[in-house]
């Protein structure tokens, strides 16, 4: 059984939904080393999140940040944790929403994602930086 863990520091992303699929495999050689196992890929932050949704058409990340902010809206009049300006509380409960982690199998030194498959980065602040994800693989 072979684990390999590391920590990663994304570059800083506008509010949205981004595809960082091909990133990961760039940063995490070591998914090369796995013919079966699993990559669990956990984000550090509040308010961020990741999902794994279609990787072709922007137009469905474009839609999700509509319905999400359309769901959770910032100008929600009985929000009291604002300390870090209006997007604050809205982009924690859609971090709860969306979650901070994600399994995706490993088979042949890749993660085995569908054809339409691909991870985003959930970014729910105006400016919320570069964020870490912690990138743990284990398998044979």
């Amino acid at each position: 059984m072979k684990t390999f863990q590391k920590t990663i520091r994304l570059k800083p992303y506008p509010r949205g939904f981004h595809l960082i699929t091909d990133w990961i495999e760039k940063e995490f050689p070591e998914l090369k080393e796995i013919q079966i196992g699993i990559l669990h890929v956990f984000i550090q932050h509040t308010s961020a999140g990741l999902t794994i949704n279609e990787n072709a058409d922007p137009s469905v990340r474009k839609d999700f940040e509509t319905f999400i902010n359309d769901l959770i809206p910032e100008n929600y009049s009985r929000f009291i944790h604002n300390y870090e300006g209006r997007d604050d509380m809205p982009a924690h409960i859609k971090s709860s929403l969306f979650g901070n982690s994600v399994q995706i199998p490993i088979s042949n030194g890749k993660m085995n994602l569908g054809t339409w498959q691909g991870l985003y980065l959930c970014e729910f602040r105006d400016n919320g930086g570069s964020r870490k994800l912690v990138l743990t693989a284990i398998g044979n």
